[in-house]
């Protein structure tokens, strides 16, 4: 599709108002690492298509992030 025919009507401006308020993030940076699993848990994730390297990093951010507020 043609950026001409794409309906931006529905989308708010963004004024200064709402650029003042803007903080400026940078993504954090991942570190490449080898890490054994067990094929089980490996094949799980894979099983479930292409991000299969991100969804294991979210759970084990989530893991972390609840053992720091003394969840688990």
């Amino acid at each position: 599709m043609p950026d001409e025919d794409i309906d931006y009507s529905d989308i708010p401006e963004l004024d200064e108002a709402w650029f003042a308020k803007a903080e400026l993030r940078m993504p954090v940076t991942k570190e490449q690492v080898t890490l054994r699993l067990d094929v089980d848990i490996l094949r799980f994730f894979k099983a479930q298509g292409k991000g299969y390297q991100t969804r294991i990093n979210s759970v084990l951010r989530a893991y972390v992030d609840a053992m720091k507020k003394g969840e688990a």
